[in-house]
């Protein structure tokens, strides 16, 4: 399979995830700009949804500009990936509806946990099947700590959801904005090591 033809399903995929989330998002009835009151809760869980989406599809098109070939153990990774990355939007219009109430912050949590472990297996795929450049390999150990991190951090929003949604949305945030400007560390190995 070509590297593009992965690239383009992953992004259709993606994109279809977004517009989903997009619309849960109910047009009130009335005019009145109370009525936007209570999509706050709603289109907040959306906007932190948007930016994990965007978060995924910018770092995994950085992964694939590293891979030599595609093999069937990454279509298989990748598809694993996309498809917890599809129950996000169930996730967000759940907790959005219910005003971040405690079990739809915990699901939300745990998609969110299971995405990053299926991106890690994606990761490790891709890792074995990449140009062979040191600073590439340096590349993937400064991913992967990040990804540490975020698995710690999902981990313990899961049961902080039970003591206050709060604390894990502020886990969330933090995630959010630890991995909000992709990593350029495998671009900038791949344009080394030419």
């Amino acid at each position: 399979m070509n590297k593009n033809r992965l690239e383009a399903f992953s992004d259709g995929v993606l994109a279809i995830i977004i517009t989903i989330m997009v619309l849960e998002i109910k047009v009130p009835t009335g005019s009145d700009w109370f009525e936007l009151q209570h999509l706050i809760p709603v289109f907040m869980s959306y906007v932190l949804s948007f930016f994990y989406i965007g978060i995924y599809w910018g770092n995994h098109h950085h992964l694939l500009h590293s891979v030599k070939q595609i093999t069937s153990g990454m279509i298989l990774a990748n598809l694993n990936l996309l498809f917890w990355l599809s129950l996000i939007p169930f996730a967000t219009g759940w907790m959005g509806e219910n005003h971040f109430a405690t079990n739809t912050v915990a699901l939300y949590g745990t998609i969110l946990l299971i995405s990053g472990f299926a991106f890690y297996i994606l990761m490790r795929v891709v890792q074995k099947n990449s140009h062979d450049i040191e600073a590439l390999q340096e590349a993937f150990k400064i991913l992967n700590k990040k990804g540490i991190v975020s698995t710690i951090g999902y981990f313990l929003s899961i049961p902080f959801a039970f003591i206050s949604p709060y604390i894990s949305g502020v886990i969330y945030l933090i995630v959010t904005i630890m991995w909000l400007i992709p990593d350029k560390n495998i671009e900038k190995a791949l344009k080394e090591g030419k």
